[in-house]
């Protein structure tokens, strides 16, 4: 059994993870942690769990006594953490922050998206967990920057349920605010695009034609649903072949011949793609739960395939029917 422990469990994504990791059948978690909820049920702040574990949240940290360590705490924090609390040479890391994605010779760290970097995170010891909307954004395009054909300007429209935004209460996350209620922010900047063009430019060096990003906040709790479009010659035929290659071997990623919605992902590890042919553009859909595919559920597969295991155990998750 791999011994796992979280730091900072108190949020969504460690709901999430602890969710999967008390059914997953070759882990055992031996500590999660929070510094605000020491001592208390992790079910009381988890209420979905209730019935499902009796663990209580701990203040310390114990990571000499785990094989991998699940960094679950708000942005910029996992950094300072490591360079406070020294782990053991044994000890393998995955960080759900933002603190190591962009890839820097002064960390050791993998990018952890198993559809573009799986042999690498095999033998890796620490794994940055992509973002959410890096993760579905990406999974739409890596097919065409794989074959070089990105050749011109990528447009993204992307919306995100509010979970996306963690579990600490602003004021557009307010259920009165969120509600029948659609915005856009962070337009051509946002944090998750450094990490989509590092990506993009390892498969296609080359690119440097133009992304622009238009994340929108949705008035759903859960799920990313990914637009893209850019000029492609081929024929739509050409497109999902193309498409079909690159992701045969990736248990997570389907192809569908019917527009997607977001109910078919919603609650498990799975990416549905969808494409369509206009004049000159092709267009990708791409719909993903943010909490899972976009962080959790990605975290535990990059987890097994550090350890050797098949990258879907423990992660066969149902969807919403509707």
């Amino acid at each position: 059994m791999i011994k796992v422990g979280i730091i900072g469990a108190a949020g969504y994504t460690a709901g999430e993870l602890i969710r999967i990791l008390i059914h997953h059948p070759e882990a055992e978690l031996v500590f999660v942690q929070s510094s605000s909820n020491a001592g208390n049920l992790v079910s009381d702040v988890h209420q979905d769990l209730l019935g499902e574990t009796e663990m209580r949240f701990t203040a310390q940290a114990w990571p000499d006594q785990v094989e991998v360590l699940f960094l679950c705490q708000g942005h910029g924090k996992s950094k300072a953490w490591l360079a406070s609390h020294p782990i053991s040479a044994n000890t393998k890391v995955i960080d759900l922050s933002t603190d190591f994605r962009k890839s820097d010779p002064a960390h050791p760290f993998i990018y952890g998206l198993p559809e573009l970097n799986r042999e690498q995170i095999r033998t890796a010891r620490f794994v940055a967990n992509p973002g959410c909307f890096a993760t579905g954004i990406q999974l739409a395009l890596l097919p065409l920057a794989a074959a070089g054909l990105l050749l011109s300007e990528v447009h993204v429209n992307a919306i995100t349920g509010s979970t996306g935004a963690g579990q600490q209460a602003t004021e557009t996350t307010h259920f009165s605010w969120r509600s029948n209620n659609l915005s856009a922010y962070k337009i051509f900047e946002h944090q998750h695009e450094g990490e989509i063009l590092q990506s993009l430019k390892q498969l296609q060096p080359g690119f440097n034609t133009g992304f622009n990003f238009v994340p929108i906040r949705g008035n759903h709790t859960r799920g990313i649903f990914v637009t893209a479009y850019t000029d492609y010659s081929g024929t739509l035929e050409d497109a999902s072949d193309l498409y079909d290659e690159y992701y045969t071997g990736h248990p997570f990623v389907s192809l569908s011949t019917v527009n997607p919605s977001l109910k078919q992902v919603v609650n498990t590890n799975k990416a549905v793609l969808y494409l369509e042919k206009h004049g000159n553009k092709l267009v990708v859909i791409s719909c993903t739960d943010n909490l899972l595919k976009g962080a959790s559920g990605q975290a535990v597969q990059n987890m097994n395939l550090m350890f050797g295991l098949d990258e879907s155990t423990g992660l066969k998750l149902k969807a919403m029917a509707f």
